[in-house]
C-alpha cells in the first residue's frame, strides 16, 4: 500500500483544501492522472496521482483542510497485490474453482477518469478590451433567444447534456451569468466534466444558430437563452419578458452593483465573504507590504518594437494559432537585463541574498476573484514565440483552474501587465520572497523631441511607462535603475533583424 500525502502547492504554503475528489474507493488511477482537486491560498490546482494502481481509501473528506505532507489517501499499486486478487480471496469458492479468477479481472476497470477540473479560456488579447467580460450584468436576468427554435420547455430528455456534470464554481457561476442549465452543454471534459469553452460555445451557437465545436444551441434543445456578448447588443432587450419560468435565478427587483454582487430588496448594504483566494492574496500583501520598496520608472520608446509586431502578427497568429503579444518581448528583455544584474533575480532570505541561477519569471494573471502568478521557467532559454506560447498556454492553464503543481513557486522576478486594461502608472508589490517586480503601462502616442541630423524635431512615437519596484534590503535604487536601463535599452533595441524563433 502507498500512501498519498497533500503536496506543497507553493514556497510560502502551509496547508491544502481538498477541494473535491476526481476519483473514488475501487477505481483505477493511472500515474500522473488527476486524482483530487487542492483548493490553494489562490487557486484550484490538480494534483496528480504519483503512483499507478487502485485508489483502496480516502482519509480526507472533501472540505477538509490539512497540512503539507498529511496522508490523504491509500493507493494500492500495480504489481503489489492487486485488486482483482484480494477479490478473489475474499470469496469462500474461489480456491476450488480457479476458472473463477477472470471474473474478478474486470473489477478494476474504472469509470472514465474525471479530468481536469475546470477549462481552457482563450489568452487575453493584449488590445485593451476587456469590458465584455468584466461586465455581465444584463445577463443575470436570462432572456429568451430569438431563435425561433427556442422554446420554454426543458424536459430532460430533450437536452444533450448531463444535468449533475461537474465543473468549477468558476464554469458553474458563467452558466448563471448567461443563464443556462447544465443540461444543455455537452461536457468535453474528462468524465463529461463541463469546461468554460463548452459554455462560451454554446453561447456562441446561441448567437450564430449554428453549431460550435460539440455545441448546438440550434437544435432545438435550449430552452432559455441569452445574448453571448450583452455589451455589443444593446438593441435586443426587447424579448427579455419571454422567459419568466426562470427568472427565479434573481429576484426580478434586486440591483447589481458589480459582477457578483447582488443586493437583495430593501438593502443598502452586503457583505462579500472572503474566498479562499482572497484569503490568500490579503496574507501575501500583508507579508509583502512589510518589505520596503523602492521604485523606479522609466518611459521606454516602443515604436519599433510596435512596427516589428504589426508587421508580423498576421503571419505569426496564422502560423501558431494564437496572437503575438507584447509581454513575450517585456519577458526576454528582464531575462536579458537579468543576466547582466544577477542581484536581482534573487530570493531575501534573514540570512542575506539568495541569488538565482535559474531565470524563472512569475506572469500575474487576473481571474475574475483575484490575481495569481504562475512560473514561467528558464525563460532565458525560449525564444519569444517559445515565451508567447508558455504564457498563453499558463494563463489559459490558470483561468481555466488547470494549474499543475509545477506551476506555482520557484519564479525569481516578476512580470505583470496592467496595459491591457488602460493604465500608466502601477506601483507593483514585490512578489516576496523575490527582489523584484516590473509593471508595463499602456502604450500610447505622445510627442517626443527625437533628435536627428538635422536637428530636434518633435514625432509622435509609442511610449509606454515601466515601473520596476525592489526590496530595498537586497538592491539600492541605483541597481534597480540599472536593471531597468537594460531592459528599456533591449525593447527600443527591437528591429527588423530581430528573431521571433
Amino acid at each position: 500500500m502507498a500512501k498519498v500525502t497533500m503536496p506543497q502547492l507553493g514556497e510560502s504554503v502551509a496547508e491544502g483544501t481538498i477541494g473535491k475528489w476526481l476519483k473514488q474507493p475501487g477505481d483505477h488511477v493511472a500515474k500522473y492522472e488527476p486524482l483530487l482537486e487542492v483548493i490553494t491560498d489562490k487557486v484550484n490546482a490538480e494534483v496528480p496521482s504519483p503512483y499507478e494502481g487502485i485508489l483502496k481509501e480516502i482519509l480526507v473528506e472533501e472540505g477538509a483542510t490539512v497540512p503539507n505532507n498529511a496522508e490523504i489517501a491509500v493507493i494500492e499499486e500495480a504489481g503489489s497485490g492487486n485488486g482483482a486478487s484480494s477479490k478473489a480471496a475474499e470469496a469462500p469458492a474461489a480456491t476450488t474453482a480457479p476458472a473463477e479468477a477472470p471474473k474478478a479481472a474486470p473489477e478494476p476497470e474504472p469509470e472514465p477518469a474525471h479530468g481536469p477540473a475546470g477549462s481552457d479560456e482563450r489568452p487575453v488579447s493584449d488590445a485593451p478590451t476587456p469590458a465584455p467580460t468584466l461586465t455581465p450584468v444584463p445577463t443575470a436576468m436570462p432572456m429568451a433567444s430569438s431563435a425561433p427554435t427556442a422554446t420554454t420547455s426543458t424536459e430532460p430528455a430533450e437536452l444533450p447534456g448531463n444535468a449533475d456534470a461537474r465543473m468549477t464554481p468558476a464554469v458553474r457561476r458563467l452558466l448563471r451569468e448567461h443563464g443556462l442549465q447544465a443540461a444543455m452543454i455537452v461536457g468535453t471534459g474528462g468524465g463529461g466534466r463541463i469546461t468554460r469553452e463548452d459554455v462560451t460555445d454554446y453561447v456562441e451557437s446561441q448567437r450564430t444558430g449554428a453549431p460550435v465545436g460539440k455545441q448546438n444551441a440550434a437544435g432545438g434543445q435550449a430552452a432559455v437563452s441569452a445574448p453571448s456578448a450583452p455589451a455589443s447588443t444593446p438593441s435586443a432587450p426587447a424579448p427579455a419578458p419571454a422567459a419568466p419560468a426562470a427568472a427565479s435565478t434573481a429576484p426580478s427587483v434586486a440591483t447589481t452593483a458589480s459582477p457578483g454582487i447582488t443586493f437583495p430588496p430593501g438593502a443598502d448594504e452586503v457583505l462579500v465573504p472572503m474566498t479562499q483566494m482572497r484569503k490568500g492574496i490579503a496574507a501575501q500583501m500583508t507579508r509583502a507590504l512589510q518589505v520596503p520598496h523602492a521604485y523606479v520608472q522609466m518611459e521606454v520608446d516602443v515604436t519599433n518594437l510596435v512596427r516589428f509586431r504589426d508587421r508580423n502578427k498576421k503571419a505569426y497568429a496564422d502560423r501558431e494559432g494564437l496572437p503575438l503579444s507584447f509581454v513575450p518581448f517585456v519577458i526576454k528583455a528582464s531575462a536579458e537585463a537579468l543576466k547582466r544584474n544577477p542581484t536581482l533575480n534573487a530570493h531575501w532570505t534573514e540570512q542575506g541574498l539568495l541569488a538565482k541561477r535559474r531565470i524563472n519569471v512569475g506572469v500575474a494573471v487576473a481571474l475574475d476573484d483575484g490575481l495569481i502568478v504562475p512560473v514561467v521557467r528558464d525563460v532565458d532559454g525560449l525564444s519569444i514565440s517559445g515565451l508567447n506560447k508558455a504564457i498563453a498556454d499558463v494563463s489559459a492553464r490558470a483561468r481555466g483552474g488547470k494549474l499543475k503543481i509545477d506551476d506555482f513557486g520557484g519564479g525569481t522576478f516578476t512580470v505583470d501587465n496592467t496595459g491591457w486594461l488602460g493604465t500608466n502608472m502601477v506601483m507593483p508589490i514585490i512578489n516576496v520572497p523575490e527582489v523584484a517586480i516590473v509593471t508595463m503601462d499602456r502604450i500610447t502616442k505622445r510627442p517626443v523631441v527625437v533628435e536627428s541630423p538635422d536637428g530636434d524635431v518633435i514625432a509622435i512615437r509609442s511610449i509606454m511607462n515601466m515601473v520596476l519596484a525592489v526590496d530595498h534590503r537586497a538592491n539600492d535604487g541605483a541597481g534597480g535603475a540599472a536593471l531597468l536601463r537594460d531592459i528599456k535599452s533591449w525593447l527600443e533595441g527591437v528591429g527588423p533583424d530581430t528573431a521571433i524563433y
